[in-house]
């Protein structure tokens, strides 16, 4: 794959990660009050459940089934909608590409570039010889 390639899938990714994901329901999970860890591990941090047990942070489930239901429903939906648009679309959409530039493009000038996972899926990673 050519350099100009590889820079337009990695641009894409962030993207789509960024309308079809960080945008959506996520949004929502995402909000609320963050606890002050003062180890910085959140190994300091407890949940007290309405029995009164006390659960460390790190061994609690912070997004119950019904609202994994909904992030993925709502990423599936807005990753076809994406695709739809852009993808498989056409012709060029301006009013969708314009709402890309102004509401998903800035946040994503920050991020990190996606490294490629060649084992990503796969029954298990292959062992070196």
């Amino acid at each position: 794959m050519d350099a100009q390639t590889t820079e337009f899938a990695k641009t894409l990714a962030k993207l789509m990660v960024a309308a079809c994901v960080r945008r959506g329901e996520l949004e929502g999970l995402h909000a609320g009050i963050t606890p002050i860890s003062r180890i910085g591990d959140f190994s300091d941090v407890y949940v007290v459940d309405a029995d009164g047990n006390s659960i460390p942070w790190t061994e609690i489930s912070r997004i119950s089934q019904d609202e994994m239901k909904a992030l993925m429903i709502g990423s599936v939906d807005r990753a076809y909608t994406f695709m739809m648009r852009t993808l498989f679309a056409d012709g060029p959409d301006e009013v969708f590409e314009a709402a890309l530039n102004r509401a998903v493009l800035p946040w994503t000038k920050g991020w990190d570039d996606p490294k490629y996972r060649p084992y990503f899926l796969m029954v298990e990673e292959p062992k070196e010889v």
